[in-house]
């Protein structure tokens, strides 16, 4: 089981996509208002193995305290933004897709960043940092900007958007580190690297997976009454990435050592859509629905140019050392 939990970690290029076609052809065929219960669950299992693998002291930790600035400043005071002022453009009239768009640019990092880091030979040490700073800020911030952009478009309960961070970040990341110190006290630190840690990632990705699959199928029938949607979301997607990669890679290219820019290129561009999606799903009932379709289908962008992205690292930044 843990072998094919790996592959299927690996595969997300492949998996994700073939998920959200499963779940519409599931949705298009069957009412599935009744997968909404199935949402807490998958959450929990998406983002409590990736909190017990998460190393919390690396935060204290110096030495790349520049590169840790410009991304989070890139995160909270840019990043988000760019993402109103294109909801503005494209979702005028849709603030609940607005506020999926929003979603997906609030709460950045995740487990993906320290992976993607690793696959173009950056800075690990930086890309760990990054993911439990990032994770922390974009989790106390997010209920803010919200209420701040769309608290005049849409109905905002600011309290239970927090409740409900608290409930998919705190709580998990809390349970997670007492398993990780549990795990490291009964069988060592050396024990837990090798044989406890690679398995969680992969209970997390049938979290993710099973999340993508309620999204797309609650909105199946809704996407067959107007298959053009899916265009209209995927365009401000695309420039959303676009706008942040180019970004990230100019500032890194400039301003940090090759593995330092390559982690805050994963450490921006790498949203955290697993908890964007379960806030949506969550926190804003029914109409939360069309908010999740636009992080389902960020989750296919994201991962497809994060691959492609390793690919020509090492023209944009040298090669580096192997």
């Amino acid at each position: 089981m843990w072998a094919f939990l790996a592959k299927l970690n690996k595969n997300l290029l492949l998996a994700i996509p073939t998920m959200m076609m499963a779940g519409f052809a599931f949705g298009a065929t069957i009412d599935a208002g009744f997968l909404k219960a199935w949402i807490i669950p998958f959450t929990f299992l998406m983002v409590y193995p990736m909190m017990v693998t998460l190393k919390l002291k690396k935060v204290l930790e110096g030495g790349d305290g520049k590169a840790q600035l410009i991304t989070q400043v890139i995160n909270f005071a840019i990043i988000p933004f760019i993402a109103y002022g294109l909801s503005k453009l494209f979702f005028a009239h849709q603030p609940y897709m607005a506020l999926g768009l929003l979603l997906a640019a609030l709460v950045p990092t995740s487990g993906m960043t320290i992976s993607w880091t690793g696959f173009a030979k950056g800075n690990l040490e930086a890309a760990v940092k990054m993911t439990v700073v990032g994770l922390i800020l974009g989790s106390l911030t997010t209920p803010f900007y919200v209420q701040w952009f769309l608290g005049a478009h849409v109905t905002i309960d600011t309290l239970a958007v927090m409740k409900q961070i608290a409930f998919i970040v705190f709580m998990p990341m809390i349970a997670g580190y007492a398993t990780q110190q549990w795990l490291i006290k009964r069988c060592t630190q050396k024990v837990f690297q090798e044989l406890w840690a690679p398995r969680f990632p992969g209970l997390s990705t049938i979290g993710v997976l099973g999340i993508v699959f309620i999204a797309i199928a609650v909105k199946s029938r809704a996407i067959l009454a107007a298959p053009d949607t899916l265009i209209g979301i995927a365009v401000p997607l695309v420039l959303l990435y676009a706008i942040n990669y180019l970004l990230s890679t100019i500032v890194g290219k400039l301003t940090l050592s090759r593995g330092d820019a390559i982690a805050l290129v994963y450490g921006t561009v790498m949203r955290n859509l697993s908890i964007a999606l379960a806030v949506a799903m969550n926190a804003f009932g029914s109409a939360g629905s069309d908010a999740a379709l636009v992080i389902a289908l960020a989750y296919i962008i994201q991962v497809q140019s994060a691959a492609w992205y390793v690919k020509v690292t090492d023209r944009i930044f040298g090669t580096g050392r192997r």
